[in-house]
């Protein structure tokens, strides 16, 4: 060990985690992709069928496994209706809808909670509290605020409420696919924004604040300091917290399956949980769903990384 560099020295601390990360992710993901491999058993087995190498994914990007699986993968025509019915386009409606907000939201919470005031740790504590609670909880939450017999935000055909009188909702918005996909993704921006706030809050603390002195010096306004020095400087911190929430994002089940139904908003997750639990037992489809749905996450990490790499620079 003495006698290694420090690249060496780094690549040798890095080892252990890189062989657990081997075991827990990489040996699944191997696994998944042999399954995907496979035609899809006799229903209700447990088993797969016969090899059929890459038969599964163009059955699934082709179309012709939508009336076996619990959505189509891709949408069948441009129409909204279609979009808001193909897992693919709702789960990436959900991320980048979902991300940008909450990195805009959060990214002016932090800017408040850096500042020093009476009673920040309060507010430190009210922003945090949604983040703490459960998913099913949460989801509870929401489906009661929606719910058109109970929901104080819906009514009825007869007495519609505000949204409904706006457009902005219809008096069943669980069971419309684009009512539903909004609320969830309001239901995620609520939670989750004090994430990302938490997480740039990190970065602008690490700022140093004699550049600012120098800048007031220099006759520089507050616009000028955000744009020439808080922002370059927390600009790899907020797409370090981006990068986590996409990945999040992009396997997004439990929200979904608490305030609506898979079958309502579907998802590629709920796409994988419904063809591998259905009564139809398609592992070799979900296996290559899910398959689909690393390969994606893993091509957006790529874009992140490189991106990192270039404002790092």
């Amino acid at each position: 060990m003495e006698n290694l560099g420090d690249t060496g020295f780094a690549y040798f601390l890095l080892t252990p985690p890189l062989l657990l990360l081997a075991v827990i992710a990489f040996w699944p993901l191997l696994s998944t992709f042999r399954l995907s491999l496979y035609a899809d058993a006799i229903t209700g087995s447990a088993s797969v069928g016969e090899f059929v190498g890459f038969a599964n994914y163009v059955a699934v990007l082709t179309g012709e496994r939508n009336a076996l699986m619990p959505a189509p993968f891709l949408p069948t025509e441009l129409t909204v209706g279609a979009l808001f019915e193909s897992a693919l386009t709702v789960t990436l409606i959900f991320t980048v809808a979902s991300v940008f907000f909450e990195t805009l939201i959060g990214f002016g919470q932090a800017l408040v909670l850096n500042q020093d005031f009476r009673g920040r740790r309060w507010v430190r504590v009210a922003i945090i509290l949604p983040w703490a609670i459960p998913i099913v909880v949460q989801g509870m939450l929401f489906f009661l605020l929606f719910n058109p017999n109970i929901g104080v935000l819906v009514g009825t055909s007869e007495n519609p409420a505000l949204l409904n009188q706006l457009g902005l909702l219809s008096t069943t918005p669980l069971a419309n696919a684009q009512d539903a996909t909004m609320i969830i993704i309001v239901a995620d921006i609520w939670k989750t924004t004090a994430f990302m706030a938490l997480l740039i809050l990190a970065g602008l603390q690490s700022v140093d604040r004699s550049l600012y002195d120098v800048a007031k010096v220099a006759g520089a306004s507050p616009w000028q300091r955000f744009r020439y020095i808080t922002f370059p400087i927390v600009l790899p911190t907020i797409l370090v917290a981006m990068l986590f929430r996409t990945i999040q994002a992009m396997r997004v089940y439990g929200i979904i399956d608490s305030v609506s139904t898979c079958t309502t908003v579907p998802s590629l997750s709920c796409m994988v949980v419904g063809s591998f639990f259905g009564g139809t037992r398609l592992i070799g489809t979900a296996a290559t769903v899910a398959f689909i749905t690393a390969a994606i996450i893993a091509l957006v990490v790529s874009v992140y990384i490189v991106f990192y790499a270039r404002e790092d620079m």
